[in-house]
């Protein structure tokens, strides 16, 4: 895709309608997602000619779509996270026949968004991982006691995984509340660390959950405790929150979860760019052939997007999940190569006894050599 003019952001959507429709229909979505009114209404020639969002291109697919090419003005986005996020997906995700699947920003709203404060290589310093993916799983199930959870913490940091996180579900559900469930968590994933000598360590990552200033007591009982990382779900508690937290905390990692995402939201385009400059160090999203619909090109197009060179930013980790199993990790290694995350759940947690042992295999086939 083009780059965006100085004052421009570029966004590409296939509209799904027949082929003599499809100008008519980008032109109407520019208005729909600049002004929303009919053009003649407008009295000010400024905002006709600076501010309403203009067709730069149409171009007929060959499945029948057409793919429109909209330059949107920033100054209907200003520099706020939540309305980029309206701007670009706001009206036209309530129309059936639309579905945004690529953005460019200028360099200057991005610059001002930031990207990851750390990134892949503050997830490398912070766990001493490097010439490999990192691994990662997560702690379940919901309704699990603390003590439980204590201990699943402490049996996977023995056995060398990176990164354990809560499972996304985590809250302050009564079997296991956050201050405690926190807590536990760290301090066993702490005595394991700190009787290691080979300069590695596990990160514990406990869902946030809430309103902004939830999550920023949350944060701060938790760094207290020693927590360097931490999950969070941009969708559901809102990308605005998301971002200010990263810029009140740019030494803590943040790990998106895609929950609330949903399967018509392009994924390349909103965990892949938006999450990144919104400031995710590593993000989620489910793998193909795994439990659910993305294809191989796409979670390819939403790694491409997390790590290529943009804007001067930091690249940011693909965790490619749901349903991921041991099995599968040198098949996810040639896909996504070492400057990745992956995360393996469920392939774990059924070993049931021989949890500990089936860590140790996940973390081994992640250090082997790809044949």
């Amino acid at each position: 895709m083009s780059e965006a003019s100085s004052n421009r952001i570029v966004a590409r959507y296939r509209l799904s309608v027949p082929a003599g429709l499809a100008r008519q229909r980008a032109e109407a979505l520019a208005l729909e997602q600049s002004i929303e009114m009919p053009a003649e209404g407008v009295l000010d020639e400024r905002v006709l000619r600076e501010v309403v969002a203009r067709v730069r291109a149409v171009e007929q697919q060959p499945d029948g779509s057409a793919l429109a090419t909209l330059a949107l003005s920033d100054e209907s986005v200003g520099t706020e996270p939540g309305q980029l996020m309206n701007m670009l997906f706001g009206n036209s995700s309530l129309l059936p026949d639309v579905e945004l699947v690529d953005v460019e920003l200028p360099e200057s709203l991005a610059r001002h968004f930031g990207g990851p404060r750390q990134g892949i290589d503050g997830l490398r310093a912070a766990t001493g991982a490097f010439g490999r993916p990192l691994t990662c799983t997560a702690l379940k199930p919901i309704g699990s006691t603390v003590a439980h959870l204590a201990a699943l913490s402490a049996s996977f940091a023995r056995a060398g995984l990176d990164v354990i996180k809560d499972d996304h579900g985590w809250a302050n559900q009564a079997s296991a509340p956050f201050v405690q469930r926190v807590a536990a968590c760290q301090r066993a994933v702490a005595e394991v660390n700190a009787a290691r000598r080979d300069g590695r360590r596990s990160l514990y990552a406990p869902s946030l959950y809430g309103h902004h200033g939830d999550m920023q007591r949350q944060i701060e009982l938790a760094r207290s405790l020693g927590v360097r990382i931490v999950l969070i779900a941009p969708m559901n508690c809102g990308v605005a929150a998301f971002h200010a937290l990263v810029r009140e905390h740019p030494d803590l990692l943040f790990l998106a979860h895609p929950a609330l995402a949903g399967a018509q939201m392009h994924a390349p385009a909103l965990l892949g760019r938006l999450l990144r400059v919104f400031g995710a160090d590593a993000v989620i999203f489910p793998n193909h052939g795994g439990r659910f619909s993305y294809g191989r090109a796409t979670c390819d197009a939403l790694a491409n997007a997390l790590r290529e060179p943009w804007h001067g930013l930091k690249a940011a980790a693909p965790v490619p999940a749901g349903g991921m199993s041991v099995e599968r990790v040198p098949e996810l290694k040639r896909q996504y190569g070492n400057e990745a995350m992956l995360l393996v759940g469920g392939s774990l947690l059924i070993a049931r006894d021989r949890l500990y042992e089936r860590s140790v295999e996940f973390v081994a086939r992640v250090a082997e050599e790809v044949q």
